[in-house]
């Protein structure tokens, strides 16, 4: 059978890949490398989580579910864990052979042998254990007697087993680590900084948890459990939407266990007993080395280190928007946008655009209402949260559309929304059955007469932190055009108002797709005629079905398509008689690449969208989501030279094959760094840039 298509899940454990690709750059500081065997793991957890948890579902609940490429559950599971045990496998090896050793070197040491720590030292953990850790650990024993406890998920975990001195039968006891103890115990030494794991610490005095008993075996584990849920439309019909969603969100805290990691020297027993309790095989339980650590994602402490911090790349001092004054004061903004619109492309150019349009709309005493959708937020001091409490003191009307849904951001939403309520903001906590994905502002102003309204679009969500560290892209502008189009997209999604269409929008969940493959389409209709045709579209996935279909389509009608797709890409490129005029490639490096741009050619007249939108079934189907035309020549050109910088890098870059596997690109002589670059564009180089 002839395949044409990657599976989505295949596909992501492929984008991992790419990722702990980037720890194994030799040119880049040892820190740098650590953090990128972070992100691999922490990307797994939340992996094991959503994927293989959303699996379970299936099987556990008995519903059908097959891939794309035509997989069932089960075989796809079995597979799944096979690739996911080659990975920790090797991204042990190469922590362990490629990395740890070289630490000492770079000014830190993780120390495990406590007896190698100096004396004094020694004091110290000692009464950093009976003041700080002792007081904190509770051992939970399980017996006859006592039930069996639920863990919680993603803490560090001995499982000890013990028996009184003139007694055979053996107690099983739990302890775990919480999450507000530090995962190591810091000090100086000379010029070095050392990191002693929490778990030695506790491993060295775990006898003064169980006086009078002797301990035969410790284990020391990690469980992930089942962090996927689904909210039907019927469950909110009785009892408020939040309630009900609060409700299926401490759920996850005892989901089924999908994944034991367990390190080496472990109690066979224990490990039988639990997988038996949990109901999981071999293929789900992880052993790890001995030398190795558990849980890679607490060398976030390491790399936070203020001393260590200092090793890592510094960012450049980011540039204005390239058609924008040199020089943008925040007095200046509204009059700035009255008089053309502003692209940003960030992190090259800072959000301190936006948060200063924010900060003037709280205090302008002409400005009447602001209105806002929240994704994702920087959860300690949001500036965009202190500007909509300012707004709310000073008397604007303010209307925030909470996403509550933003996965692992659904606490923190639901308190910062609390929070707004509080202070007189109107909130609206979203759809149940879909989740919303735009990232939209809209800011009235009434002026004598005259009322403006200032709107944002962007691919990326309102949070400072992120700015720095993703790629983004966004519209500031006044235009009618568009603000017109996006007051009516507020009043689509807050109220129950239905518009048939907008004149610079597109919009899910009920047109994209539908108008996507028009484009798509019409560019095959042009190859087809003669005329000149082309796709360029930068996504972070491409999964929708109907869409790679189209692509293919095109491709066989001689249309050049050119896909540059972060992570998952169910589409194979290079087939010959399916997709032999499409390329894929994807860009994986100190910056998160999360802008989503379509250029479709039009016979040299280029339809250029931006916006929050994945080439994904869910985009199309379960999320609002817009894209916005750019119609100005200007921004056009700078869209047009973002995509043709991301065409030509090959420093970041990965091209996929047709087997669905990707190669590093072999950077030439002409080699470009896109995440370098963009700090150093000229205007006045690239307003004839083409790509057909």
């Amino acid at each position: 059978m002839l395949q044409k298509y990657i599976g989505r899940d295949i596909s992501w454990l492929r984008f991992n890949e790419r990722v702990l690709d980037q720890a194994k750059h030799k040119n880049s500081a040892l820190i740098t490398r650590l953090y990128f065997l972070m992100i691999s793991a922490t990307n797994l957890d939340e992996f094991f989580m959503i994927r293989i948890g959303n699996l379970y579902n299936h099987i556990d609940q008995d519903r059908a579910k097959i891939d794309l490429t035509g997989l069932a559950v089960d075989p796809l599971l079995k597979c799944l864990l096979e690739k996911i045990k080659q990975f920790t496998t090797h991204q042990q090896q190469y922590y362990l052979s490629s990395l740890a050793p070289f630490f000492n070197k770079n000014g830190w040491t993780i120390q495990k042998k406590l007896k190698k720590i100096p004396l004094p030292i020694q004091k110290q953990i000692k009464s950093y254990f009976d003041e700080m850790i002792y007081p904190m650990l509770t051992p939970i024993v399980f017996d006859k007697q006592h039930t069996w406890p639920v863990l919680i998920h993603h803490l560090l975990t001995f499982v000890v087993t013990t028996h009184e001195k003139n007694s055979e039968e053996q107690k099983i006891s739990f302890i775990q680590i919480p999450k507000n103890l530090s995962p190591f115990y810091v000090y100086e030494e000379g010029e070095q900084i050392v990191f002693v794991p929490i778990e030695k610490i506790i491993q060295q005095y775990i006898h003064v948890f169980f006086n009078n008993v002797i301990i035969d075996t410790l284990s020391f584990l990690r469980i992930t459990r089942n962090g996927d849920f689904f909210l039907d439309e019927s469950e909110t019909i009785e009892g408020s939407f939040l309630e009900t969603f609060q409700k299926k969100l401490k759920k996850r805290d005892s989901g089924r266990v999908v994944r034991l990691e367990i390190i080496e020297g472990y109690d066979p027993g224990i490990l039988s007993l639990l997988q038996k309790k949990w109901c999981i095989a071999a293929d789900n339980c992880f052993v790890v080395p001995e030398k190795s650590l558990l849980d890679f994602s607490r060398f976030s402490m390491i790399i936070d280190h203020p001393k260590l911090r200092l090793k890592l790349p510094r960012q450049p001092k980011e540039i204005p928007p390239m058609h924008a004054p040199t020089k943008i004061t925040t007095t200046d903004i509204f009059a700035l946008l009255k008089s053309r619109d502003v692209l940003l492309h960030h992190p090259y150019n800072s959000i301190h655009l936006v948060t200063s349009l924010l900060d003037q709309a709280a205090e302008d005493p002409y400005v009447l209402s602001i209105k806002l959708t929240i994704y994702r937020l920087t959860q300690k001091s949001s500036h965009i949260i202190h500007a909509l409490h300012k707004a709310l003191a000073n008397g604007k009307h303010v209307s925030v559309f909470f996403e509550i849904k933003a996965r692992f951001d659904e606490e923190n939403n639901i308190q910062t929304a609390k929070d707004l309520q509080k202070a007189g903001c109107f909130v609206i906590y979203g759809i149940s059955r879909l989740k919303t994905h735009a990232k939209l502002l809209s800011i009235v102003r009434k002026k004598e007469d005259q009322v403006t309204t200032y709107v944002h679009i962007s691919s990326g969500n309102y949070n400072e932190t992120t700015a720095r560290l993703y790629t983004d892209i966004s519209l500031l502008t006044t235009h009618p055009r568009y603000t017109q189009d996006i007051v009516s997209f507020f009043n689509a999604i807050t109220g129950h108002s239905m518009p048939k269409s907008y004149k610079n929008l597109i919009t899910a969940p009920y047109h994209m797709r539908k108008q996507l493959l028009t484009f798509i389409h019409h560019e095959a209709q042009n190859q087809k005629k003669g005329f000149s045709s082309g796709i360029v579209i930068k996504i972070n996935a491409l999964e929708d079905q109907q869409t790679i279909d189209a692509l293919y389509k095109a491709s066989q009608a001689g249309v050049k398509i050119q896909l540059i797709v972060r992570g998952i890409c169910c589409l194979i490129p290079g087939k010959k008689k399916i997709s032999e005029n499409i390329t894929v490639k994807s860009i994986v490096g100190n910056y998160l690449e999360h802008a989503r741009i379509y250029y479709f050619h039009n016979n040299a007249d280029p339809k250029i969208y931006l916006g929050s939108a994945d080439i994904m079934a869910r985009s199309f189907e379960r999320r609002i989501e817009a894209l916005c035309i750019i119609q100005d020549t200007t921004l056009q050109q700078v869209l047009i030279n973002i995509l043709d910088y991301n065409l030509r890098d090959t420093y970041n870059s990965y091209y996929m094959q047709e087997d669905g596997q990707y190669i590093k690109a072999n950077p030439s002589a002409k080699k470009l760094n896109i995440h370098e670059a963009f700090f150093k564009v000229d205007l006045t180089k690239i307003k004839k840039k083409k790509l057909f």
